[in-house]
């Protein structure tokens, strides 16, 4: 694989940034929006005013809906629910990420894929860490919280497995297009959880602030992040960008500690160097495997 540019480097390490600051904005947001709100005004901007300038590609909607509902209903509306009240923003960044492991596990229960004995490996550390993190629930991070996230990630993981069904696509394209299907759900959702009363005083309280915070998840999460990162794709091998991925947890329980004050003790340390060293070894192990039997052929 040729080296990937400084500046393409660059790039990726700011999307990975803002995918991982994300949650500290989150946070944020949830301040003055309740949360269902804040998964209606998400996807409205990131549809709008997108859908005019990208053409849908020919995905059939049934796939679009799938996706539309999975991630905006299924893992940002769980998402925004748990980070309200039930978990903290670091260790939220942190879980959502068990959405590979969820991802790998439904690829053997449907499509009959073999799983290697180090992506096994990888699922057991990962699986470590949330234990660690369950076992140290408080005020801040519950078990209700937890398992939310946990829920989220799953929704994710099935989403993934409609994208791999898509085939070669636009991602940001597809990601706009498919908010289509995740507003109207969400709205409904808007009035029977959030209530319209709650609705009105939030977006009434909303200053400069809260809509920064709604924009910097439409645009530069969702529009910037996903149009970048399938730039990059597009240029380079994915074995030079997508592990940069993995750092995503690091930059959200890093600016949760430096922005929000969330404490870092030795237990959440020990959890998530046991969920990255999953992730990693998820990531890497298949090919490491490939190379060795490569070398003892040759």
């Amino acid at each position: 694989m040729a080296p990937l540019p400084l500046r393409h480097f660059l790039l990726a390490l700011a999307i990975v940034a803002i995918w991982g600051s994300n949650f500290v904005v989150i946070k944020y947001a949830l301040h003055t929006l309740p949360p269902m709100t804040l998964a209606v005004l998400r996807f409205s901007f990131a549809l709008v005013p997108a859908c005019f300038f990208l053409r849908r590609h020919a995905v059939g909607w049934h796939n679009l809906a799938g996706y539309g509902v999975l991630i905006g209903v299924g893992q940002f509306g769980l998402l925004y629910l748990a980070m309200r009240s039930q978990i903290s923003p670091g260790l939220a960044s942190l879980v959502v990420q068990t959405q590979v492991f969820f991802t790998l596990l439904l690829a053997v229960r449907i499509r009959k894929e073999r799983v290697l004995a180090a992506q096994w490996l990888g699922l057991a550390l990962a699986a470590g860490g949330i234990a660690v993190i369950a076992s140290h629930t408080d005020g801040a991070t519950t078990a209700l919280g937890i398992a939310m996230v946990l829920a989220a990630a799953f929704s994710w993981a099935c989403a993934n497995l409609l994208t791999q069904r898509a085939g070669r696509i636009d991602m940001l394209a597809y990601v706009v297009w498919s908010s289509a299907f995740a507003v109207p759900p969400l709205l409904v959702l808007a009035l029977l959880i959030d209530g319209p009363q709650q609705m009105a005083a939030g977006l009434a309280a909303s200053d400069l602030g809260t809509w920064a915070a709604v924009l910097w998840q439409s645009v530069g999460n969702t529009l910037f992040g996903y149009g970048a990162w399938s730039w990059l794709l597009a240029r380079h091998a994915a074995g030079r960008i997508v592990p940069m991925a993995l750092l995503v947890p690091v930059f959200g329980m890093g600016s949760a500690a430096a922005l929000l004050g969330e404490p870092l003790p030795a237990w959440k340390l020990v959890a998530a160097a046991l969920v990255l060293a999953g992730l990693a070894i998820n990531l890497f192990g298949p090919r490491l495997l490939q190379l060795r039997a490569t070398a003892a052929r040759d």
